[in-house]
This record gives C-alpha cells, sequence and structure tokens, in this order.
C-alpha cells in the first residue's frame, strides 16, 4: 500500500508540473490569439478588447489558477477558433486515438512475443539471425516513414486499403478498427522489434544461471524450464518495456495519424497550434500526459505484484 501510494503522489506532482509547464510555454511562446481570430488588419482596440474579454491581461499566475481549477472540475475551457467548449472538441478524438493506441499495443504484443521466445529458442539458427539483422533495419525505421511505405505498399500498390479513406467507428466500427490496422501496423513495428531483441537476449541470460541447470538436471524439459522457470523471471523487464511501449505510442499516434489522414488528437494539435488555440492544445498534452504517467503507475504497480521486492528497494 506504500508503494502504491507514493506513486499516486508521483503521479499528481508529475502532472501538476507538466501543467505548469505547459501552460507557461504556450504563453510565453511569440503569438497573439485574439490577433489569431480577429486578422492581422483589425482595429487594435478591438483585439485589446477582445483580449481583455479573453483574460489574456491577466497575470499568468491569475491565468494559470484559473485554468487548473477549471481541470480539477473536469473544465477543459472554451476553444478560441470554435467557440466551443474543449471537451466537445476531444470527445470522438481521444477515442480514435485510444483505439489507434490500443490496437498498436496488440499488435506489437502479438508480434512480438511469440517471435522472441521463437529466435531464444532457436538462437543462432538461420531464421534467428534473419529475424535478428531484420529487427535492426525495422528499429532503424521511425513509425512515420514506416507508416509511408505501408501507404506505398498495401494501399497504392497492391489496394488492400484507399489511403486517406477514413471510416468513422459511427460508420461502421468494423470498418474503423479495420482501417485502424495498417497505421497500428507502422506503430507497432518498431516497438516489436525492440520486445523481440529484449526478450531473446532476457531469456537467453537466464537460460544460462544455475537453477535453470538445476530443472534440468532434475530431468525437466526445455518447454517446462522455458514456460515454467524462464519466462516468470524474464517477464518483469518486458512488461516495464511495454509501458514505455505503450507511452510512446501514444505519441506515435499523434505523428501516424498524419500520414494516414486519421482525425484524431493528432490532427487538432497541429491545427491548435496554427491557430494559437491554447485552450485546445493544453487540453490535449494534459490528456495525452494523464495517459502516460498513468499507465507507466499501472506498470509499477504490476512489476511490484511480479516481483515484490520492488518495495524494498
Amino acid at each position: 500500500m506504500k508503494y502504491a501510494a507514493r506513486k499516486l503522489i508521483t503521479l499528481i506532482v508529475t502532472l501538476f508540473a507538466i501543467s505548469l509547464v505547459v501552460f507557461l510555454a504556450f504563453r510565453l511562446i511569440p503569438g497573439d490569439p485574439a490577433l489569431t481570430i480577429l486578422g492581422g488588419q483589425s482595429d487594435p482596440a478591438k483585439i485589446e478588447a477582445l483580449r481583455e474579454k479573453m483574460g489574456l491581461n491577466d497575470p499568468l499566475l491569475v491565468q494559470y489558477g484559473r485554468w487548473a481549477l477549471g481541470l480539477l472540475h473536469g473544465d477543459l475551457g472554451t476553444s478560441y477558433k470554435y467557440g466551443v467548449t474543449v471537451s466537445s472538441l476531444l470527445s470522438d478524438k481521444i477515442l480514435i486515438t485510444v483505439f489507434l493506441t490500443i490496437e498498436a499495443f496488440i499488435l506489437m504484443t502479438a508480434i512480438s512475443i511469440p517471435l522472441g521466445i521463437y529466435t531464444a529458442k532457436h538462437a543462432n539458427g538461420w531464421i534467428d539471425r534473419f529475424i535478428v539483422i531484420l529487427d535492426q533495419i525495422i528499429m532503424a525505421v521511425p513509425p512515420f516513414f514506416s507508416g509511408i511505405l505501408i501507404t506505398y505498399i498495401f494501399g497504392i500498390t497492391l489496394r488492400v486499403f484507399v489511403p486517406g479513406g477514413y471510416i468513422s467507428w459511427q460508420t461502421s466500427f468494423g470498418g474503423f478498427l479495420g482501417y485502424l490496422f495498417f497505421p497500428a501496423l507502422a506503430i507497432a513495428l518498431p516497438k516489436s522489434a525492440m520486445i523481440i531483441k529484449l526478450l531473446r537476449g532476457t531469456i537467453l541470460t537466464e537460460s544460462k544461471k544455475d537453477y535453470v541447470r538445476t530443472a534440468y538436471s532434475r530431468g525437466s524439459t526445455t518447454n517446462y524450464v522455458l514456460y515454467r522457470h524462464v519466462l516468470k523471471n524474464a517477464v518483469s523487464p518486458i512488461v516495464t518495456f511495454c509501458g514505455l511501449a505503450l507511452s510512446d505510442m501514444i505519441a506515435g499516434s499523434i505523428i501516424i495519424e498524419q500520414v494516414f489522414g486519421i482525425p484524431g488528437l493528432g490532427k487538432l494539435l497541429v491545427t491548435s497550434i496554427g491557430n494559437r488555440d491554447y485552450p485546445v492544445i493544453e487540453a490535449i498534452i494534459i490528456v495525452i500526459a494523464l495517459i502516460v504517467v498513468l499507465s507507466n503507475v499501472i506498470v509499477d504497480l504490476i512489476n511490484q505484484k511480479i516481483d515484490p521486492r520492488i518495495e524494498l528497494e
């Protein structure tokens, strides 16, 4: 319980620090939301009046306190550009990005765990060597370039899907998940390659330890030793890395959405930055930060359950 309480306190402090940095960063960078809304040729008096109405002339700490208090009450503010609540703008966008991230995570797990175990069991074989080389290549390719390659191969050449032909979940949930498959694959491939390499190395390291030799001396089969003993001790770093990968996948989803024309948080974030729509930008970053920090806390708690010694450390 003490370990969980410490993690909860860390989560709160981290989110507070992120909210403060994000708020100040976007208030200090050049750009005037009032000028963006009214246009550069507008009357300076009207621009000043709008700044006053939007509260942009108040001291920064007053603005932050008002914004932070709204966050605590679930009020993300009102969009400068669209004049509607930020919550209404983000509701559908969050769902799209979350489903894309989840699908990418499932693909990553489905690809990496079986291949990681297989390469460890058949280390130094020709298939293992081929996968190791392929791993290095995939890890060197950033997700957005993978997205471009996938679009060209499967979208333009093979015509498996229509590039830019996004299907909303309201129209067809199956079609929605189907369209997200290739963007999710672009996100999952680099992380899968890393986990395959990590899992292979961890299993091979564990296989050389004394308890494994003892298990073999008792007549245990290779599969029994692997699945009953080795994987149990190798799972903790894998869980940790999967948690970190999930955090990176959220950021990767923002980028991949631009490549595949998916109207998720990424597209809204880019548009809002151009419009100096601070409430929307800040809300998106806070939502992403919350998901990332929360996922890391959950991973730490899972690891603590797997290995209770973590709490003592």
